[in-house]
C-alpha cells in the first residue's frame, strides 16, 4: 500500500522547491479528504447537529484516517526528513525575530510526528483488522499536524536570498516619500490594500498613494495606524512591488492548540429562523415564550443570541491579537458590543418569562385563511368565459 519511508541516500536529492511542493500537494489532498469527510458526517446528524448514526460516523472517520495515511505515503513519506532539514538550515540563517522560537518548536513537533508515521508505515497492522483502524486513528493527529503546519516548513525551504528586501531609497528619498504618504493619509487619500509579515518579523503594507488623480503603489514598514511607520519603496503596480519586497511568511494563529482538521463535535443548535417560525406557528403564550428562552439559553447547547455574544468576544480577541492600533480600537468596540448583547440577553429572558406568565392564547377571531381554492369536479363542464368586449380597430 505504501512506499518505503526511507529515501535512497545515494539517489538524487530533491531540490528545495520540490520538497516544498510535496508538502503543498499533501495539504491540498488533506483539504479534499476533510471536505469529503465533513459531507459524510453531515449525513449522520439530525437538523440540530446531533449524531444519530454513530456507526456511519465511525466508518467515515476510519475512511478518513486511512485516506490521510495514504496521502502522506504518496506525497511526504520520502521527503519529510529532507524538508525539515532544509527548513532548519534556512531558519538558522534568518535574522533574530520573535517568531523564530515558535517556528523551531513547530519543526520539532513535525519531526516527532514524522517519526510516529514512519514507524507505522514500516510496521503496518494487518489489513482490514481492528488493529489497523486503531493504528490509523492514532496517526490522525500526526497527519493533521503536517496538514496544518507544514506550510511553515515549506516557507522556510523556499527562502531565497533575493527574497530579502534591498532598500531602493536613499535616506532623503525615504523621508520625502514618507512625508508625502503621511500627508495623503491625513487627507484620506491613502488606500491600504494588502498586509503581511516579512521573515524578520516586520509588518509590510501595500497602499495606493493618490495625488492629483494619479496613484502610486507604496510599501510601508510598521503599523500604518501608529506613528513611526516609513515608506520603504514605491512602484508602478502591485506586481512590481511583490517582486521587489520581502516575501510574506505564514501568519500566526489566534489559539495555538486549534486545528482546522480537528474541530470539536458541533453542539446541538436551533437556528433563529426556526425559532421565528415557532413563534409564527404558536397559539399559546407559553410556546412563544419557549422560543425566546431557547434563543437565550446558555451552556453546551446555547441559543443563537448567546452564540452571537461568543462570536463578538472571540472577534474582539482576534482584533486585539493583531497588535495594531486600529486592531486594539476595534477590539474595544467589539467588547462593548458583547456587553450590550449580554444586557440584551437578560432583557429578552425577562420578557420571555413575563410572556409565559400571561397564561394566554390567541383569540379565536384570528381565524386562519385557507389559501387553497376549490377545484371543479372532474365530470363537470367549466363555466363559459364571458365574451370579450369588441375593441374598435385603430386607424393610422
Amino acid at each position: 500500500m505504501t512506499p518505503s519511508s526511507n529515501p535512497d541516500p545515494d539517489g538524487p536529492q530533491p531540490s528545495a522547491p520540490e520538497l516544498s511542493n510535496s508538502a503543498r500537494d499533501f495539504r491540498l489532498r488533506m483539504a479534499v479528504i476533510d471536505c469529503q469527510t465533513e459531507a459524510a458526517l453531515d449525513m449522520t446528524r439530525d437538523r440540530h447537529g446531533r449524531t444519530v448514526h454513530a456507526g456511519a460516523a465511525e466508518a467515515a472517520r476510519a475512511h478518513r484516517d486511512k485516506a490521510a495515511l495514504e496521502a502522506y505515503s504518496i506525497h511526504l513519506a520520502l521527503h519529510a526528513d529532507a524538508l525539515l532539514e532544509t527548513a532548519r538550515r534556512a531558519l538558522d540563517e534568518l535574522p533574530s525575530a520573535r517568531h523564530l522560537a515558535g517556528w523551531r518548536g513547530v519543526l520539532d513537533g513535525l519531526a516527532a510526528s514524522a517519526t510516529e508515521i514512519r514507524r507505522a508505515l514500516d510496521r503496518p497492522a494487518v489489513h482490514g483488522s481492528p488493529a489497523e483502524r486503531t493504528q490509523h486513528s492514532a496517526l490522525w493527529p500526526h497527519l493533521t499536524a503536517w496538514a496544518d503546519y507544514s506550510v511553515i516548513a515549506s516557507n522556510l525551504a523556499d527562502q531565497r536570498e533575493d527574497q530579502h528586501h534591498k532598500a531602493p531609497l536613499t535616506g532623503e528619498e525615504q523621508q520625502m516619500w514618507t512625508e508625502r504618504t503621511q500627508a495623503a493619509q491625513r487627507r484620506g487619500e491613502l488606500e491600504l490594500t494588502e498586509s503581511w509579515y516579512a521573515a524578520d518579523g516586520q509588518p509590510i503594507t501595500l497602499a495606493y498613494l493618490v495625488e492629483d488623480d494619479d496613484s502610486t503603489v507604496v510599501a510601508l514598514r510598521g503599523d500604518p495606524g501608529a506613528p513611526g511607520w516609513q515608506v520603504i519603496g514605491h512602484y508602478a503596480h502591485e506586481y512590481e512591488a511583490g517582486q521587489a519586497l520581502p516575501a510574506p511568511v505564514p501568519p500566526g494563529v489566534l489559539r495555538a492548540e486549534v486545528s482546522g482538521f480537528n474541530r470539536p463535535e458541533p453542539a446541538p443548535e436551533i437556528s433563529l429562523q426556526e425559532l421565528t417560525r415557532d413563534v409564527v406557528e404558536a397559539q399559546h403564550a407559553g410556546d412563544a415564550s419557549n422560543a425566546l428562552l431557547s434563543a437565550t439559553q446558555r451552556g453546551y447547547d446555547a441559543g443563537p443570541i448567546v452564540r452571537l455574544q461568543e462570536l463578538l468576544e472571540m472577534s474582539s480577541q482576534f482584533a486585539n491579537a493583531l497588535e495594531t492600533v486600529q486592531g486594539c480600537q476595534i477590539a474595544a468596540r467589539l467588547s462593548a458590543l458583547g456587553r450590550q448583547i449580554e444586557f440584551l440577553t437578560r432583557e429578552v429572558e425577562e420578557a420571555a418569562e413575563d410572556l409565559g406568565a400571561t397564561v394566554a392564547v390567541l383569540p379565536p377571531h384570528r381565524a386562519p385563511v385557507l389559501r387553497v381554492r376549490p377545484r371543479p369536479a372532474v365530470d363537470t363542464t367549466p363555466p363559459t368565459p364571458p365574451p370579450r368586449a369588441s375593441t374598435p380597430a385603430r386607424h393610422r
